[in-house]
């Protein structure tokens, strides 16, 4: 009875998420007001369902062909691109900051290292600047390529709207910032309502560990002398722990997020919390914490529609955060790895004047 009175509390939040989500629209114009911009916007600010309809109407199918190609190649890639969307939004805003590669940019931070997935986005911007020069940003195209990863890995499909810009700044030290699977559920819920989402999109974005894998070193720390204690979690199963510490023989080694079903996008990662074997303590601490249980409770041995209609509303609030910057601090680059080179203005002539110069007068020379 406890767990379908949890279940309906969702069922209204999720409706409450739609309406948040949706409200925004213009049924004339179709646009969409992003997260974590100013109340008065001008027509440029909004996102749009139809944004590139008359610019460039084949984006989505190219984005989602080159897409598809990349994961019949690896499909481990999907995840990675999942991860990269989550890592851009997470700082600025969704303005593609991620993909700047220069020194110290984000893209070089440490808590960058194990991205992935750049290739992917270069080569859709390349054949998309081929198709339709100057017109669809690199943040549309990752926020994009996100959706249709997780539409291949088996999630759901939701409408993407666009209108992003890329940014022309980004800073190691800000990526630092974004979670790396050791903080507590204080930390994650306010660095998710700094970025206007709230507890249950952390517990339905946290979701997208269903798929993908981690390196050890994010997890080493549970496996021995956990808190200082000389012992290991005493939240993971025994069993998983045993096969973790085989797994580790190196930090650097990589192990699968949902040990059920790693390849499938599905609920088993909150059945997994509810075994001891969530990988990452930010995981198994949704699992424990009073704020975030209840809602890892409804999602627990039920039908996927709940968890899959949520995870699109969820996705489409990442995708919609935006952080407002001057006109001339954004752009649509045309390399998503670089800013664009500063226009050179031709140098004016100076303009001629209509005044005839002075004759000068030659004065005869004495002798």
């Amino acid at each position: 009875m406890k767990g379908w009175f949890f279940t309906f509390l969702l069922l209204v939040q999720f409706e409450l998420d739609m309406v948040s989500a949706i409200l925004p629209l213009n049924p004339v114009k179709d646009l969409v007001k992003p997260l974590g911009v100013p109340t008065i916007l001008s027509p440029q600010d909004f996102l749009s369902f139809s944004y590139y309809q008359k610019t460039c109407p084949a984006a989505e199918g190219i984005i989602h062909q080159n897409m598809k190609a990349w994961f019949q190649k690896d499909y481990t890639l999907a995840a990675s691109i999942i991860r990269l969307h989550f890592h851009d939004c997470a700082v600025r805003g969704c303005d593609a900051s991620i993909l700047l590669n220069y020194r110290n940019s984000e893209r070089r931070a440490y808590a960058s290292k194990t991205l992935r997935g750049f290739q992917v986005i270069d080569d859709i911007k390349a054949e998309l600047e081929r198709k339709c020069p100057k017109t669809v940003s690199c943040a549309d195209i990752l926020t994009a390529a996100a959706r249709d990863a997780t539409l291949l890995l088996g999630g759901p499909f939701w409408e993407v709207p666009f209108g992003r810009k890329d940014g022309k700044t980004s800073i190691a030290k800000e990526a630092d910032l974004v979670p790396q699977g050791r903080e507590n559920v204080t930390a994650l819920i306010g660095f998710f309502e700094e970025r206007g989402l709230n507890i249950l999109d952390l517990v339905v974005l946290s979701g997208s560990h269903t798929i993908g894998r981690t390196s050890c070193h994010s997890f080493l720390h549970r496996l021995a002398n956990y808190k200082g204690t000389g012992r290991p979690d005493p939240t993971l199963d025994r069993h998983y722990l045993r096969n973790l510490t085989r797994s580790c023989k190196w930090s650097s080694n990589l192990v699968n997020l949902d040990v059920t079903t790693p390849k499938t996008f599905d609920m088993e990662y909150y059945n997994n919390l509810g075994k001891k074997m969530g990988l990452l303590s930010t995981d198994q601490e949704l699992y424990s914490d009073p704020r975030t249980a209840p809602f890892v409770s409804a999602f627990t041995n039920q039908q996927p529609d709940l968890f899959f209609n949520q995870f699109a509303v969820s996705m489409v609030k990442l995708g919609n955060v935006l952080v407002p910057s001057p006109p001339n601090e954004s752009e649509i680059r045309l390399n998503c790895n670089y800013v664009n080179p500063a226009s050179r203005k031709k140098a004016k002539p100076p303009p001629r004047s209509n005044v005839r110069p002075a004759r000068r007068c030659h004065t005869p020379s004495k002798n």
